[in-house]
């Protein structure tokens, strides 16, 4: 039986998803979710990174806006190529209403 579980019940392998990318690019994924958060406080790169920036909505609908940069990603454009050329800290919200919570849904970029 345990051979059974072992070879039918297995987690599948987590999908190292920046493998994909070119070299020299990293993923920066952010999880938005119906609790009206980000999955954190805080975002970090590095000054001068290429960086391929990601929505992914856990739950309900949402958008990323970072105004000071020129972002949004809302709709049908979850993901975008960014080089972030410019240090300081950008404040991140949520760029679709979404619902009651939707003016607290907020975090900060901080480019080192």
């Amino acid at each position: 039986m345990g051979v059974v579980l072992l070879t039918t019940q297995l987690p599948d392998k987590p999908v190292d998803e920046a493998a994909s990318l070119p070299p020299g690019e990293s993923l920066l994924k952010v999880e938005a979710s119906q609790d009206f958060v980000f999955d954190q406080k805080e975002y970090h790169v590095k000054k001068g990174d290429k960086v391929k920036l990601e929505l992914v909505n856990k739950s309900g609908i949402h958008g990323l806006a970072i105004p000071d940069l020129g972002i949004e990603l809302a709709g049908d454009k979850l993901s975008q190529e960014v080089t972030f050329d410019k240090a300081g800290t950008f404040e991140m919200h949520c760029a679709v209403m979404c619902g009651v919570g939707h003016a607290n849904m907020k975090s900060v970029l901080i480019v080192e």
